[in-house]
């Protein structure tokens, strides 16, 4: 093994979902680095194929796409097979695909919205255990790493059904970890805090938002999704053999805090009153 630890995926078959962009692409990005052949998998093709463009793979590694919605069973079984077929085993997964489309009060969250949040980040989740989970024990053990957030330990008010679903995450996690021990698979969660993505440029770009983040964080600045990716990769590696069913931060401190403050941005649409429960209409 290399003295940074690369050496622990090289060679390991690894599906990450969501690996299109954001983190999900920035695990991916280090893993090929390190040598394991990754399959990346989303719902949009063409973002694929620019997300494996711009990842160099190492020597021994490789990276490919393979176009599935994590909501969808059977396109599920099929990124599954896909990631397998690879080498002729799966070793590890990282489950990273989650969203989030219920931005408002309690008192005015849309059902819908909240259905497709809650499908996308517990449902999707369990799909991508539950199948992927079958190929690990197969193939005598391996390593399922989930990203959750810290808006499932700190509430983020106004936020909805996303802290609350990456909350069903975690406790998937464990459940996971408990059954699946006795198989040899490890399944294990990282919960990142403010991490720079083109999802959250709004806040990344600055502004008292932004501010009131860094307040809340003993190690004030922005996360990258390269700190997500090396513990990550240190979860699918050989270092880590004897950790399961854990839920670790990557957040700078915040858990140690509070969530943050999203009224600076939230008043302009739903005002003062509308942010503590009151509905006109």
């Amino acid at each position: 093994m290399d003295a940074n630890g690369t050496g622990a995926v090289r060679g390991k078959s690894i599906l990450v979902t969501g690996g299109g962009s954001g983190i999900g692409l920035g695990v991916a990005s280090l893993l090929a680095g390190s040598g394991a052949h990754v399959t990346i998998c989303g719902r949009t093709e063409d973002k694929l194929i620019k997300a494996a463009a711009s990842v160099t793979p190492a020597h021994e590694g490789s990276i490919t796409h393979h176009a599935a919605d994590v909501t969808d069973e059977d396109a599920v079984v099929e990124a599954v097979a896909a990631a397998a077929a690879v080498t002729g085993c799966l070793d590890g997964v990282v489950a990273c695909a989650g969203g989030n489309e219920t931005i408002a009060p309690v008192t005015q969250i849309d059902v819908d919205a909240w259905r497709r949040t809650v499908e996308l980040n517990i449902t999707g989740t369990m799909l991508t255990l539950k199948h992927s989970a079958r190929e690990l024990v197969r193939g005598g053990g391996g390593s399922f790493v989930a990203i959750s957030s810290i808006a499932s330990s700190n509430t983020h008010r106004w936020f909805g059904a996303y802290g609350v679903s990456k909350s069903g995450v975690d406790h998937l996690v464990q459940l996971g970890a408990d059954e699946l021990g006795a198989s040899n698979v490890r399944v294990n969660c990282i919960r990142p805090g403010l991490t720079r993505t083109d999802l959250v440029a709004l806040i990344t770009d600055g502004g008292p938002l932004l501010e009131d983040y860094k307040a809340c964080t003993p190690l004030p600045r922005i996360g990258e999704p390269e700190d997500i990716a090396a513990l990550a990769r240190f979860l699918l590696g050989d270092e880590s053999t004897w950790i399961t069913g854990q839920i670790i931060n990557v957040d700078g401190g915040q858990m140690l805090r509070r969530g943050p403050d999203f009224s600076s941005m939230l008043e302009q649409v739903y005002g003062v009153d509308g942010l503590r429960g009151v509905v006109t209409q």
